[in-house]
């Protein structure tokens, strides 16, 4: 049995199996370590019933008007633990939080061009290409920004498709 709970500090040391995945970024300690400060509802971990961390989630809210918005930073799930729709149940929940805590307009993610298994999860879970971001990825590869509106959007605006790619340095940081 699967639990989803908090990502806390000791998982920063029993997660490495999960960062193996040639397509996961994997960041500094510090660097998870303010994810957990600042947004710790948008971190979470799931659980094998020994403890072993078999995927987790990594996310904030930011943004500002109708630019609020949740954003995933991070889901990954250990390979011998995929097609057991983890990465669903942990992407519902960062869903979740954003629209009914944060009353976001929607939740938004990067994903590589060429990741064509997560491009179809993402877009089965809802998710629609909002733009493409050129050399978004170690300036060689384009990243797709993907969005899903939340129930504060209630004419959808923030999933209009931009009608042209942009370059990482017009993209809007917090």
């Amino acid at each position: 049995m699967t639990t989803i709970r908090r990502f806390c500090c000791d998982d920063l040391l029993r997660f490495s199996s999960v960062n193996f995945d040639h397509l996961t970024e994997t960041f500094n300690m510090s660097f998870y370590m303010t994810y957990m400060a600042r947004w710790p509802d948008y971190f979470h971990a799931a659980v094998s019933p020994g403890d072993r961390v078999m995927g987790y989630i990594m996310g904030k809210v930011e943004g500002q008007g109708e630019s609020w918005h949740g954003h995933v930073t991070a889901v990954s799930v250990a390979s011998e633990f995929r097609r057991q729709k983890l990465a669903k149940k942990l992407m519902n929940l960062l869903e979740e939080v954003s629209d009914k805590m944060d009353k976001a307009y929607f939740v938004d993610l990067f994903v590589r061009a060429s990741n064509m298994p997560a491009i179809r999860m993402y877009e089965k879970l809802g998710y629609v290409v909002y733009r493409r971001v050129l050399r978004y990825y170690s300036g060689e590869e384009d990243g797709l920004d993907m969005r899903k509106a939340l129930s504060q959007d209630v004419e959808k605006k923030s999933i209009i498709p931009l009608k042209r790619p942009i370059t990482p340095d017009e993209l809007e940081y917090d």
